[in-house]
């Protein structure tokens, strides 16, 4: 159970569900030519999973001092594993993940491909060490690695499948894959930004610079209001141009996306220790994995419109 705390599992099990209800149940699902084996895809996700829970590893272990403060329940590494066990945990995270992302790379004939994976394994050891404590950066980096998670499948599945009889077709998939990457980027912003609101003690005492720290809870919350509000914008103009003959689908949006972004907008403004913006993290994550399930609604009312 230590070895799981310390990849934090609950995370990596949503990255790779996410991953199986694009492949699965919208892009098998959507009757178009796929580059990778089911097999191949796998091996996608695994090597996403390792690089990602190899992210959570160095995090782990730059974080100790901070995690003793404002999570010491949760705290492993320099507790129940040791720090030099948790370092060679992260390499062999980090080299199996980058090593099949090379494999894939080169079975869709991209081998300049290779390089996103070992990006992205740089940006993770690189926030952890350096850009949390900056604010807002931090932030960004996180969301967007969300986002290329994402953005990945387009890249490895879609695109080295398309031609011209197919580009197309193929170019309204991959821009239906784009924007729900935007979607996750927008919302996992907006949830990190909470985090640090909630870790706040801990960063301040271990000297980590976030937003709230730089300049107050009170404006951080105008912030993260707007940016909800914008996004909440965004979605329904999405929902009314692009789904608006999906009545399922609309009602599915209001309910269990939108309606909790109102929700958490409204949270929010009272919000003001621990416990409730920890609550409101949560709802920002079921809020995220509503809109990734989205996709298999959207189809689901497309076939049986």
């Amino acid at each position: 159970m230590k070895y799981l705390k310390l990849i934090r599992y609950q995370n990596l099990l949503m990255l790779a569900f996410m991953q199986l209800v694009f492949r699965f149940l919208f892009l098998k699902e959507s009757n178009i030519y796929l580059a990778l084996t089911d097999f191949n895809y796998i091996l996608l996700i695994i090597s996403t999973v390792c690089i990602a829970a190899g992210g959570y590893v160095i995090n782990n272990i730059m974080d100790q001092d901070t995690d003793e403060i404002a999570k010491p329940q949760n705290r492993v590494v320099g507790v129940s594993i040791s720090e030099a066990t948790a370092y060679n945990w992260y390499i062999g995270l980090t080299i199996v993940g980058v090593g099949i992302g090379f494999y894939l790379s080169n079975v869709i004939y991209k081998p300049t491909f290779a390089s996103l994976f070992i990006l992205v394994a740089t940006l993770l050891y690189v926030y952890a060490t350096n850009l949390k404590q900056i604010p807002v950066v931090g932030n960004i980096v996180v969301a967007l690695l969300l986002s290329i998670s994402i953005i990945i499948i387009a890249l490895f599945d879609v695109f080295p499948a398309t031609y011209d009889a197919n580009r197309s077709r193929m170019s309204e998939i991959f821009s239906i894959i784009i924007d729900y990457a935007v979607f996750a980027f927008l919302i996992n912003f907006i949830r990190e930004i909470v985090k640090d609101m909630e870790d706040m003690d801990g960063d301040y005492q271990t000297g980590i610079n976030t937003l709230p720290i730089a300049i107050g809870i009170k404006k951080t919350k105008i912030i993260v209001g707007i940016i909800t509000a914008i996004s909440i914008g965004i979605l329904a103009y999405y929902v009314k141009v692009n789904l608006f003959e999906l009545d399922f689908v609309i009602y599915y949006a209001l309910l269990l996306i939108i309606g909790p972004l109102l929700y958490f907008g409204v949270k929010l403004l009272n919000a003001s220790n621990k416990k409730e913006f920890h609550h409101l993290s949560l709802v920002l994550k079921i809020v995220l994995f509503f809109g990734i399930i989205s996709i298999a609604v959207i189809v689901f009312n497309l076939k049986h419109a």
